[in-house]
């Protein structure tokens, strides 16, 4: 069993803010079983569902998929961060059903400190009681700071680093987000996905991948990394195939307890995940 734990389904795109027409390959809505089909060529069996937008909308969108298909393992799904009685109710609304992680899109937000606010960081407590895992997105360079600083302090709150921040492309910038990525994963209860590691759409040199997957193994280690595909994303380039075979490539350099924990044992821990 392998789970991607990071994909994406859509069926408006006039519903997602940062979806303008200049991203023609992605503007257009995607069906269930186009997103299954893509992910198992890639040789993923199950999937975690990733909100797309900040509204409750595409939140029940992907948990009605969850609850409908059995292919999709659960769905990190939205709440306001900055309303805490707000995110609480909605908290509360969700129970039972296949929620099983937040994330919003917050490197959208021109407040670099927005995980620092007390009232976030209320929320996040609220999180933390439920076991419920805060997905950051590409936090490098605004955000991983801060993701660190919450991490550290909010007790017991699970931290997933999306895209493993996404890294620099400038090779001079490496060193910096490499000492970040070190400091968010010394604080135990952070975990990172090896995912979005694409740029306008096609994937890293070999090169480049190699020294990005090393840093992770280093800063994590497989039992805190777990894969996942970001599709449709990669459709912006050169398409999944060229990442799927980066990943085939590293993982066979591992025991296969570390593919384990990689394909599928890190996302089932975070997410809680059912068999």
């Amino acid at each position: 069993m392998t789970i991607d734990a990071h994909l994406h389904v859509w069926q408006d795109p006039a519903a997602l803010e940062w979806l303008t027409a200049e991203l023609a390959p992605i503007h257009r809505g995607f069906a269930p079983a186009e997103a299954r089909a893509a992910i198992a060529a890639a040789g993923f069996d199950r999937a975690v569902l990733v909100q797309a937008a900040d509204t409750d909308a595409d939140t029940e969108q992907l948990l009605a998929l969850a609850e409908a298909h059995d292919w999709v393992a659960g769905v990190v799904g939205w709440v306001p961060l900055d309303d805490p009685a707000r995110a609480e109710q909605r908290l509360d609304a969700l129970a039972g059903r296949p929620l099983v992680g937040v994330r919003a899109l917050i490197h959208d937000q021109p407040d670099d400190g927005l995980l620092d606010r007390p009232v976030v960081r209320e929320t996040l407590r609220l999180l933390a009681e439920r076991a419920l895992p805060l997905d950051v997105p590409d936090a490098w360079p605004a955000h991983l700071a801060a993701a660190t600083r919450a991490a550290a302090e909010v007790d017991g709150l699970i931290v997933v680093l999306d895209h493993l921040g996404k890294p620099p492309s400038s090779p001079d910038e490496l060193p910096r987000w490499r000492a970040a990525l070190s400091g968010l994963a010394a604080v135990p209860t952070t975990l990172a996905k090896v995912s979005g590691l694409h740029r306008a759409g096609r994937a890293l040199p070999d090169d480049a991948f190699d020294e990005v997957w090393d840093a992770a193994l280093e800063a994590f280690g497989p039992e805190r990394l777990m894969l996942g595909s970001d599709w449709p994303m990669p459709l912006l380039g050169d398409g999944l195939e060229p990442l799927a075979a980066q990943l085939e490539r590293a993982l066979d350099a591992l025991s296969p307890a570390e593919r384990r924990d990689l394909g599928a044992g890190t996302a089932a821990r975070a997410y809680r995940l059912e068999a």
